[in-house]
């Protein structure tokens, strides 16, 4: 029920999440989308900015050649010319800028020049020497004089007007992308014009730039732009970072709940093993104290049958299973603490507690121990490995119904010493070779299930060894395999 709760609470949140991360992106979608429309008209604003500026250019020129030859004729009239005209028209310039030199080059005049300039002989000097280069001469031989003319200030001011619109055109396109990531191409796409919320390292080379443009094709289409003077243009652009951020937190999300989750399974997990734990002590010194007091009294009633000349032999077995119940209640007073393991020959105790059993099982049932080396020693407390065989043996007895084989074989692998238990019982199906270490765990009518339980327990947790079923198979019987060091 708790994991369906945590299942339904994910789920929900999930969906919630990439609820409102399709919500934002759709806002965001929109907002984009009115940007693009917005940058495609500015840009058409532009262009008809310059069909204007190109118009009022051409109207400049021609004011400058007519300047010129006005100038033309003035320096040779014909005969009985009339230059009232002429000369109002040189006197009605009061935009294209006039330099007036003498024969010995020494400045004469100087028009439309801007406010200040007039006695600025530097900025005159370096006028000259631009228009020199932009146009020829006017030559008034007559009178010695060479005039240069240069573009009219109304003109400049529109060329800077210009300039200044489409550098903030760009700019703000740029700015206005608000948090999306947004770089500005040539029409190569191979040079970046402006970038926007993107780190240059994402760009620094042709490589890294293709493949970041390529990107973010994949993400948006790019947007086009024709700019006068600057050619065709690029716009590409990306989701912002905050948009992608969302998207990925439902992902973050769900695996810091399943952290949650699994810290939530394994802390319970480990408080249920303490608490079994627990029981499994209580119960064991429990059952310890309680096999005391009869135990005392069978050890009485031996000695007192021995004096009363009882059959040695009975004496003798009695007190033999006195011994076997003193080894059981040694067992279950050790559950709990530390065992004291030490090097003890598994094969000559492989063979006493075999030897023990077969007098108390069927006797239509065959035991066998064999070892690679008989003089193999390993890490045991004896009494808690006895009770391990004692379990397993019982065990394979009943899946034998009392007849059949059970073979024990102890060899040395690497560093381990293994044993394997092996009898002609009923088998166990492959989909409960683990389920059979389960507490509860049984196929028997009458018992608790807690026999391989307590065998894993003794092996894996008090001996550092391993117990599993090397093989098994239905109506041929099961190999229990015991893993221990030396």
């Amino acid at each position: 029920m708790l994991l369906l709760l945590a299942m339904a609470i994910v789920g929900i949140t999930l969906w919630y999440s990439n609820h409102i991360a399709e919500k934002i992106r759709d806002d965001e979608r929109k907002k984009i989308e009115l940007w693009s429309e917005a940058i495609k008209r500015r840009a058409e604003l532009v262009n008809f900015t310059q069909n204007l500026f190109d118009q009022l250019k051409t109207e400049e020129n021609k004011k400058a050649k007519l300047l010129g030859s006005a100038y033309n004729i003035i320096s040779d009239p014909t005969y009985e010319s009339d230059l009232t005209f002429i000369t109002e028209y040189l006197w009605s310039n009061t935009t294209i800028p006039v330099l007036i030199y003498d024969e010995h080059g020494k400045l004469w005049n100087s028009v439309n020049l801007p406010a200040g300039k007039d006695s600025d002989s530097q900025y005159i000097d370096s006028l000259y020497k631009a228009v020199r280069k932009k146009n020829e001469p006017i030559e008034l031989t007559e009178v010695g004089l060479k005039i240069y003319y240069d573009d009219s200030r109304l003109f400049k001011q529109l060329q800077a007007t210009m300039d200044d619109l489409i550098n903030s055109f760009i700019s703000e396109t740029v700015i206005n992308s608000a948090s999306a990531p947004v770089l500005v191409t040539d029409s190569t796409q191979t040079k970046v014009i402006r970038r926007g919320n993107i780190d240059t390292a994402q760009f620094a080379t042709p490589q890294l730039l293709a493949g970041k443009l390529e990107l973010m094709r994949s993400s948006n289409a790019p947007i086009q732009v024709d700019l006068p003077g600057q050619g065709k243009q690029f716009i590409f652009y990306e989701d912002s970072e905050v948009l992608k951020q969302l998207r990925l937190f439902p992902v973050f999300q769900l695996i810091l709940i399943g952290v949650f989750l699994l810290v939530s399974y394994l802390s319970f997990s480990t408080f249920r093993k303490a608490e079994q734990n627990q029981v499994w002590v209580g119960m064991s010194k429990e059952t310890a104290h309680q096999l005391g007091t009869p135990l005392s009294s069978l050890m009485a009633w031996s000695a007192l049958l021995e004096t009363q000349g009882v059959d040695p032999a009975l004496i003798l077995e009695l007190n033999k299973d006195i011994d076997r119940l003193n080894t059981i209640t040694d067992r279950f007073s050790k559950i709990g603490s530390v065992p004291e393991l030490k090097e003890e020959n598994i094969h000559e105790v492989m063979v006493t507690a075999i030897d023990y059993l077969q007098n108390r099982v069927s006797g239509k049932v065959k035991f066998s121990v064999k070892s690679s080396n008989e003089n193999q020693t390993v890490h045991l407390n004896v009494p808690l490995f006895g009770w391990v065989i004692e379990n397993l043996v019982k065990n394979a007895v009943d899946a034998m119904d009392g007849e059949g084989e059970l073979n024990v074989f102890i060899q040395k692998e690497g560093r381990r010493v293994c044993i394997d238990i092996s009898d002609t019982g009923k088998g166990i199906p492959k989909n409960n070779w683990k389920t059979v270490f389960e507490p509860g765990y049984t196929t028997k009518k009458r018992g608790w299930g807690l026999g391989l339980s307590l065998v894993k327990r003794i092996i894996e947790q008090y001996h550092e060894g391993r117990i599993y079923i090397k093989a098994s198979e239905p109506g041929k019987g099961t190999t229990f395999r015991i893993e221990l060091r030396e």
